[in-house]
Parts: C-alpha cells; sequence; structure tokens
C-alpha cells in the first residue's frame, strides 16, 4: 500500500487503486479519540482541511456545496418542515445551514464523537457559525443508530450526514438502520443521505437505494459535484412516501424567496436538476 502520508502532503486512502493528494501548509491539529484520528491542516487552495483516518471530510473551500444540497433540497421540498433531525455533523455546518430556515423550531444533532465537536468549535469555527449556540440546536453525544432505534420522536427530515462505510460510520448503511429512521418520520417527512461518490462507490448507492425501494414509495437520488469529493459528483440518497420531489419549479421559487437566505450553490433550479440522473448513475439504482 502507497504512504497515505507524506511531509508536506496527506493522501487521501479512501481507495486501493486511486489516490487524491492535498498539500499541507500547515498542520493545526493531529490527534486520535476513541473512534478515529482527526488531522486539521490548512491548503492554500481549500483553507482549513478536516480528514478522519486520513479521508477527506470537509475544507472551508468547498463545504457550502455539500452541506446547502443535503439541507436545503428537503427543507425546501418538503415546505413546512419544523423538526429536523442531522445524524452526523460534528462539525457544524449541516446545523447551520438548517437553522437558516427561520420556520424550523428545533434540530436535533446526533454526534457520536464529542471530540469532533469540540476540535471543529475551536479549529473550523467558520463551519457552524455559531449553529452550536442557537437555543434551537439540541446536540446529543450518542451512536445515531441506537438513538433512531431508541427514538419516540417524529422528525419532518431526517439527514444522515455521515462518514464513508467503514468504521464508526458503517451502521449507518444498513438496511435496519434505514427502517428504523423511517420510522422516525413525521407523515410527509424526507430522509436523505449521503452516499459517495458513484463513479467510485456505486456498490454503496445500490446497496442503499435497494433498502430505500423496499422502503419508500419515492426512492432515488440527487446529485452535486464537491470538488474535493474526488471522481466525479457526489449522491445525495432521497426517501419520502410523499410527493416532495415533485413540487413545481414555481413554487420552490416561492418557498426559496420567503426562506430569505442567500446561498452560493443552492437555487431552485439547481435543485430541479439535481434530479436529472445521468445513464452510468441510472444503472447503479436496482
Amino acid at each position: 500500500m502507497p504512504q497515505t502520508q507524506l511531509p508536506g502532503w496527506t493522501f487521501e486512502a479512501l481507495y486501493d487503486d486511486y489516490r487524491q493528494a492535498l498539500a499541507e501548509d500547515e498542520v493545526l491539529y493531529d490527534s486520535r479519540t476513541e473512534h478515529q484520528r482527526i488531522r486539521v491542516f490548512t491548503n492554500p487552495r481549500f483553507g482549513r482541511v478536516l480528514t478522519l483516518d486520513d479521508v477527506v471530510q470537509t475544507t472551508e473551500g468547498d463545504e457550502f456545496i455539500y452541506h446547502e444540497m443535503l439541507t436545503h433540497v428537503p427543507i425546501l421540498a418538503h415546505g413546512a418542515a419544523r423538526r429536523v433531525l442531522i445524524i452526523g455533523g460534528g462539525d457544524g455546518g449541516m446545523a447551520r445551514e438548517v437553522l437558516r430556515h427561520s420556520a424550523v423550531e428545533r434540530v436535533t444533532m446526533v454526534e457520536i464523537d464529542a471530540g469532533v465537536v469540540a476540535f471543529s468549535k475551536k479549529y473550523l469555527p467558520g463551519l457552524s457559525a455559531g449553529a452550536f449556540d442557537d437555543p434551537r440546536l439540541e446536540l446529543v453525544i450518542a451512536d445515531g443508530a441506537q438513538f433512531v432505534r431508541d427514538c419516540a420522536d417524529r422528525f419532518d427530515v431526517i439527514i444522515v450526514d455521515s462518514t464513508d462505510p467503514v468504521g464508526p460510520g458503517e451502521v449507518l448503511f444498513t438496511d435496519s438502520f434505514y427502517g428504523r429512521a423511517k420510522a422516525c418520520l413525521a407523515a410527509g417527512g424526507i430522509l436523505v443521505t449521503q452516499n459517495g461518490v458513484p463513479f467510485l462507490q456505486g456498490a454503496e448507492l445500490t446497496n442503499t437505494m435497494r433498502a430505500f425501494r423496499a422502503l419508500f414509495a419515492d426512492a432515488t437520488c440527487y446529485l452535486a459535484t464537491v470538488p474535493t469529493y474526488a471522481g466525479g459528483p457526489m449522491a445525495f440518497g432521497w426517501g419520502t412516501d410523499g410527493d416532495a420531489r415533485r413540487t413545481p419549479a414555481e413554487t420552490l421559487q416561492d418557498r426559496f424567496a420567503a426562506a430569505g437566505i442567500e446561498t452560493r450553490y443552492y437555487t431552485p433550479e439547481v435543485h430541479r436538476g439535481a434530479f436529472a440522473l445521468p445513464g452510468y448513475v441510472l444503472r447503479l439504482l436496482p
């Protein structure tokens, strides 16, 4: 196996036959928690970069694409989301985007690793941008799989902001987890998930979609291109028993305008277009 660390560079170790390398200007944090190795370093193009076990999780430069698309798509498609559950998301970026919707009354964020939250507040404060201080946010340090198994609450939108299906994130890609997450949805609720880069992680998307199609009346995925998630566009799983995916463009425009938020990637047009899938992705869907 090639080295995953060399002086001045981080080589992402997600794949056996493909590497992404990012130059390091300065290493700001390097520590191992009970669950994983956490590093933060600066890169001249992407700013501060967070890796877990040498796999890029987020960067200051392009995080807005990922966070905007996993929040605003389901929330604006739903149209009346008041209670949102985030599984993972310890850096606070997902909570930041959800809480920009003033109509959202409560956000429950379940993060397995308190260390991720603590160092993100210190080393990546721009990602949360004050979200941890919002009184609407309830932070729960717990296993997300166990949380949905025991949860009696119901949510309008559930966002699974997981790492890749290795280590502590692996359990968040199982059929039993998806079934229990669905049981936490209110009527008309929407479940969205991080499902990797289909060109390189096709099995991940196929397995999730197989579970979703057994659970939901409307199960598919949508796409967005995040530069540091290398290998092509990233897929986000979409599951609901309602018809929110077919929300007309004019309605999305009205909801977006009423929300009064400014975005750098999301637009109602991008929202609609993200569900138009290329052939190689369609062939991955069961």
